[in-house]
């Protein structure tokens, strides 16, 4: 069978890779940063100024904002196609969620590469 990538069409076995996908990275960076509170006994500004100055956090960080990003919104899509019936208002609340979603990345990366 021969299925085109790039249709714009929402796929079930992509939805789910992608959530599995997304729900790694975030799992890890929530294991990093569980480690760096438990491995550095006093925080101070200079420690953390220090570990988000580095390219690497910087990166894991955007990275881990993006997976948030798409995993809410294919959850929230998910979650919106089981309970809001009304193609319309799900469209609208879908857009709005959707929006506030790129809104924090947005705001997280303008956090994240002013330090």
């Amino acid at each position: 069978m021969v299925t085109n990538q790039a249709s714009l069409k929402r796929d079930g076995v992509q939805d789910f890779v992608t959530i599995r996908a997304t729900a790694l990275i975030i799992t890890l960076y929530s294991a990093y940063m569980c480690w760096f509170f438990v491995a550095t006994p006093e925080i101070t500004f200079e420690i953390w100024q220090g570990l988000f100055s580095n390219i690497f956090m910087k990166a894991f960080t955007f990275i881990t904002l993006v997976a948030i990003m798409y995993h809410v919104r294919i959850g929230l899509w998910q979650v919106l196609t089981d309970y809001v019936k009304a193609p319309g208002l799900r469209a609208t609340i879908q857009y709005v969620l959707n929006i506030i979603a790129l809104v924090y990345v947005a705001v997280g990366l303008f956090v994240l590469w002013g330090v």
